[in-house]
């Protein structure tokens, strides 16, 4: 099949990523685990290098030479962010993932603004990050938990999560894209309507940012958060997008060093968002990191990688969908090119996975941290082949002739 679009070079961009390069058991490596952690081109490997090596000191404390330019790389990532996810830089909040990030909401605007009896409208779609810390709230103050099932192809139609919303309902926590199913949320009207009717919209966006445009100017969410792992950048980054309104609402999550104005024996005043959510030494390498990932993706183009994912699930589909012992998880219209799987018969997904690894292709194999998923599908557990800006569609073919070989075995 032929890999290259108009415009978009798959060739090229892979030849940005040195592990692509290895062999795996012998084999050459075909990666499709991006929905877990994405590989790392050089342009990211470079600008860590250059920063441990050449320009490393701590950031927003000295006034020597190297304190200054990494404070100046550091914060330049502010805008980097805003740029990519189109949101004013001083909305952006940096900290070390979605976790963290959700994290914050949860303490810095749950717990001084919610109360036993208010409601969380979540998705059974969502990733564990955006459950737990619910999860913390509905023990530590008395929260309800209220749950949307997708549709039967895996869809979640907008009207269906704000349905699930009554007089009590404070938050509705919700992923833009499932890390299991692929399936694309829109986002939108969820969070246009619940601003209407004084609802916080927290949006998990791990997935989203990776694989489409995302234009937070017109989502309009109260909180978004991305991780910079599976956004081609390090690991230990990631980002926060806040509304004003929001922030004024909200308290410190974590006290330390860089969120403070002034400390006495008696008082303390904090700084001014986003500065306030960012407490200590943060991960000055890892955020460098993080805008030379997002400035690569931006250079080659997030409609052209959005294009040639398009593709890739497209053909993908088509190949896994003609294997009548394959049980394909979802397939809502416009999904991402993220597929889960499981093999009829007694084979589990680890033993799949383990089968395809001996040729060398690398897949997920688990619950995903999404178990209520899990359970409304009536699985243990999912294989997961996920693609990224550097998979091909004869990564596909071996993929399906590795999923030949372990049906061979188990079946």
């Amino acid at each position: 099949m032929k890999d290259t679009m108009q415009g978009y070079d798959v060739d090229a961009v892979r030849a940005q990523f040195p592990i692509l390069s290895r062999e795996v058991n012998g084999k050459p490596l075909v990666y499709l685990d991006n929905g877990a952690s994405a590989q790392k081109p050089q342009a990211v490997i470079d600008a860590v290098t250059r920063a441990y090596g050449h320009e490393y000191a701590n950031v927003h404390r000295g006034l020597h030479a190297l304190s200054t330019i990494a404070t100046e790389r550091y914060e330049a990532v502010r805008g980097t962010i805003g740029r990519f996810l189109n949101a004013p830089e001083d909305r952006i909040v940096m900290n070390s993932g979605t976790t963290e990030g959700i994290n914050t909401v949860a303490y810095g605007w749950g717990v001084p603004n919610l109360s036993a009896g208010d409601e969380v409208v979540l998705t059974v779609m969502e990733h564990h990050a955006n459950i737990v810390p619910w999860h913390l709230l509905r023990e530590r103050q008395g929260l309800v938990l209220r749950w949307v099932e997708p549709e039967t192809d895996g869809s979640m139609p907008a009207e269906k999560v704000l349905a699930a919303c009554t007089d009590r309902t404070k938050v509705i926590a919700c992923t833009h894209m499932s890390n299991v199913l692929g399936t694309v949320v829109d986002v939108a009207p969820i969070c246009a309507e619940a601003r209407a009717r004084g609802i916080a919209t927290v949006i998990d966006g791990s997935q989203a940012a990776v694989h489409m445009p995302v234009d937070l100017a017109a989502i309009d969410p109260d909180f978004y958060a991305i991780t910079g792992h599976k956004l081609y950048g390090p690991s230990g980054s990631g980002a926060l997008y806040i509304r004003p309104d929001r922030a004024a609402q909200m308290r410190p999550f974590m006290g330390g060093g860089d969120m403070i104005r002034e400390v006495g024996r008696e008082r303390i005043t904090f700084a001014d968002p986003p500065m306030m959510f960012e407490a200590g030494t943060p991960g000055i390498v890892q955020m460098i990191g993080l805008g030379a990932a997002l400035e690569w993706m931006m250079d080659l183009g997030m409609e052209g990688i959005a294009a040639h994912e398009a593709s890739l699930r497209d053909y993908a589909q088509e190949r896994l969908h003609g294997i009548n012992w394959l049980n394909v998880q979802g397939d809502a219209p416009g999904k991402g090119a993220i597929f889960s799987f499981t093999m009829e018969g007694a084979a589990h997904a680890h033993d799949i996975s383990t089968i395809l690894d001996k040729k060398g292709v690398a897949v997920r194999a688990g619950h995903h941290c999404a178990q209520p998923l899990m359970d409304h599908m009536g699985v243990p557990a999912t294989c997961r082949a996920s693609f990224g800006a550097y998979n091909t569609k004869a990564e596909v073919d071996v993929l399906v002739d590795a999923l030949e070989l372990a049906h061979d075995l188990f079946g």
